[in-house]
C-alpha cells in the first residue's frame, strides 16, 4: 500500500523548512530594526529590551531559536538528499538531528525562565 504524498514524512519536513524560513525572512528586518537603535537612539534600545523580561517574549525567543535550528537542519537535509545516497542509517541521522535541534531549542527555553 502505497503512503499518499502529503503523508509522508519528508512532506512535513519540507513544510517545516518552508515555513521556518518565511519566518525567519520576516524576523529579520525587525531584528536589524532592534539593532539600529543601538547606534540610533540607546535610551530607545533599552527600553524596548526590557519586552524580554516577559514569558510571552521568551516563549518567542524559543519558537526563533527553534525555528532556526528547524531550517539550519532541513537546509542540511537538504544537502544530504543530493549529495549522498539516502540510506537508512542515515535517515535514522536525520531524524537525531531533529531532536537534537528540539532538544537545544528546549535548553534555550529553559535557561531563560
Amino acid at each position: 500500500m502505497k503512503m499518499p504524498p502529503r503523508a509522508h514524512p519528508l512532506w512535513l519536513a519540507y513544510i517545516l523548512h518552508r515555513v521556518s524560513g518565511v519566518a525567519l525572512a520576516i524576523f529579520l528586518p525587525l531584528h536589524f530594526w532592534v539593532l539600529s537603535m543601538a547606534l540610533n537612539d540607546p535610551a530607545r534600545l533599552d527600553g524596548f529590551l526590557q519586552l524580554t523580561d516577559y514569558t510571552v517574549v521568551k516563549l518567542a525567543e524559543f519558537g526563533l531559536v527553534f525555528g532556526l535550528a528547524v531550517h539550519m537542519f532541513g537546509g542540511l537535509r537538504l544537502v544530504a538528499l543530493e549529495w549522498l545516497p539516502w540510506s537508512p542509517p542515515q535517515k535514522t541521522l536525520a531524524a537525531g538531528a531533529a531532536a537534537a535541534s528540539f532538544l537545544v531549542a528546549t535548553l534555550f527555553l529553559m535557561k531563560a525562565l
